[in-house]
């Protein structure tokens, strides 16, 4: 069974390699990104007072966070494997994780980072554009929608994050550095961790993450 976690700093391509990953390997991809802003697009509480946060390029709150990803891994469609992207991001989120993972039947067994230097992560976001509605994300430079600014996958308009800026992104970049690079050492030390250079074409990274799912299925 695959219960994965998918990680690496803001612009690595994972949220690229995450739908790739769930189509392959028939898994519900829990992006908890993807999660809030349909929240904050509905104006729920959750998202009204999620959206203040995201606006400034922070990070939302551990409690509810937790909440909403035990929740979703909840859900029948978590029962034979699931792929989470953007959780948990810091070292409470991921004892909170260990946690309740095995009482629910969840429990992580893979956790796969992918690198990229900062240099090009600041390039990456502001070339990036993203899909509203099913989350496929693009570069217009390296990857590029067949046609201009509509996603591939189901048609819908492209549009560039409102955390996507110069300014929000460095926020996000030290949000990681310091609170989410430490989970790299957490996984490694429970032996799940498994690192791939992001530095890469998007198909050579996706050959090398499904030798590793296909070796643990």
């Amino acid at each position: 069974m695959l219960n994965i976690i998918l990680m690496g700093p803001p612009g690595a391509g994972k949220g690229t390699q995450a739908v790739d990953i769930a189509e392959h390997f028939h898994i519900p991809h829990i992006s908890t990104g993807d999660m809030f802003r349909e929240a904050i697009a509905n104006k729920t509480p959750l998202g009204l007072q999620a959206k203040a946060i995201i606006d400034q390029g922070g990070l939302v709150p551990d409690s509810l966070t937790i909440d909403l990803v035990k929740d979703r891994l909840s859900k029948d469609d978590c029962a034979n494997g699931y792929l989470l992207d953007g959780f948990p991001r810091t070292i409470p989120q991921a004892e909170a994780l260990a946690e309740l993972g095995p009482k629910i039947g969840r429990a992580v067994n893979l956790a796969v980072n992918i690198s990229v230097p900062d240099e090009i992560l600041v390039d990456r976001i502001a070339q990036r554009r993203v899909c509203p509605k099913c989350g496929a994300s693009y570069h217009l430079v390296n990857r590029k929608p067949a046609k201009d600014g509509i996603c591939d996958r189901c048609g819908s308009e492209l549009i560039q994050r409102k955390d996507d800026n110069a300014e929000s992104f460095k926020v996000r970049l030290e949000n990681y550095n310091k609170q989410t690079s430490p989970l790299l050492d957490y996984y490694k030390k429970a032996g799940f961790l498994h690192e791939f250079n992001g530095n890469q074409a998007v198909e050579t990274i996706r050959q090398e993450v499904f030798s590793l799912l296909e070796a643990n299925q």
